[in-house]
């Protein structure tokens, strides 16, 4: 996949395209569907899929005191880009001139003159412009007069339920991670390094991974059944997040359990990327050590036999595609 970083990277042969244009953060399922298509109508016409997005989040720049946490950090948004097949990503820099741009500007400087559009596909509720004075219908109009067809989608909705950036934080925010999953399309993860820990995980309950600090959004304070991937190897886990209130003075962490555990080899570069599969419960104070080494069995078992029955399921499904496969 092609990355451009400012619009005069990209070559004055590149083109035509067909685009769609959006933060992109979460890269859920109704985001997948619309890059799903421009990888499939730009194959059909010999042009190139492209995908424009802005670093930072706009919102971090016009609404600054809006404390706006990512679902998908930048590194990671582009790395579930490059999964859907399209061919290029604009990375443009979100400042004062770009955010100015009139919605006819947008359209003819950005959409036409340097992407050469052919067609551009967007949500019903894509705005554009100074002040997102532009809507799906004035994009329209400016597409009969600058030689591009727009193609608008509907609202997704999943059991009724809005597949939306915003309507997945809420679902985070509350603990909901596998309702969370269910809209992404895979489960809500976080990628971080390893962090120095206060030595507890080791010397009082189970051996921990500690994540460094980690300035996105990440579920509710509580008690997750967990995939933990650390370099290359990949463990099922118990994960906490909160501020370990049974150790008297609260720091807030993510610490990770892993239930197959090994010794691994750790350098502060290593990357740690914790897959949120379902909630296991609150984060609470226990009266001691003993009350929450315990807990912390009960929480082991549940996870162990939460896999387990994964693993049933898996192998269920395994071989019924091959008893198919074979007839």
């Amino acid at each position: 996949m092609l990355i451009f970083h400012k619009l005069e990277d990209i070559p004055a042969d590149f083109g035509p395209t067909v685009v769609t244009v959006g933060n992109f953060d979460g890269l859920h399922r109704a985001h997948a569907a619309v890059l799903k298509e421009i990888v499939r109508r730009a194959r059909e016409q010999g042009a190139k899929s492209m995908a424009v997005t802005f670093e930072p989040h706009p919102a971090r720049i016009l609404r600054p005191d809006s404390g706006l946490k990512l679902l998908t950090p930048t590194p990671e948004k582009l790395r579930l880009l490059e999964a859907t097949g399209v061919e290029a990503v604009l990375l443009l820099p979100f400042a004062r001139d770009l955010s100015l741009m009139t919605p006819h500007q947008f359209a003819h400087e950005i959409l036409k003159k340097h992407l050469k559009a052919r067609e551009v596909h967007e949500g019903y509720n894509f705005r554009f412009g100074h002040r997102a004075s532009g809507d799906v219908n004035l994009l329209a109009n400016f597409g009969r007069e600058m030689g591009f067809e727009v193609e608008t989608y509907p609202e997704m909705k999943l059991r009724g339920e809005p597949v939306s950036s915003s309507h997945i934080r809420k679902l985070l925010q509350a603990g909901r991670v596998s309702r969370a999953r269910h809209l992404l399309g895979r489960p809500f993860s976080v990628l971080s390094t390893p962090g120095r820990g206060r030595g507890y995980g080791s010397k009082y309950t189970v051996p921990t991974i500690n994540l460094s600090r980690y300035e996105e959004i990440v579920p509710q304070d509580g008690v997750y059944i967990t995939q933990t991937r650390v370099g290359q190897e990949s463990f099922d886990s118990v994960t906490n997040v909160g501020n370990r209130p049974t150790f008297g003075a609260e720091s807030f962490a993510i610490e990770t359990h892993l239930l197959n555990f090994h010794p691994i080899e750790l350098t502060p570069e290593t990357e740690v990327e914790i897959h949120f599969l379902q909630r296991l419960r609150d984060e609470i104070k226990f009266p001691s050590i003993d009350a929450l080494r315990e807990q912390i069995a009960k929480d082991v078992k549940k996870a162990r036999r939460y896999f387990h029955l994964l693993h049933l399921r898996s192998t269920k499904y395994d071989l019924r595609s091959k008893t198919n496969a074979s007839r």
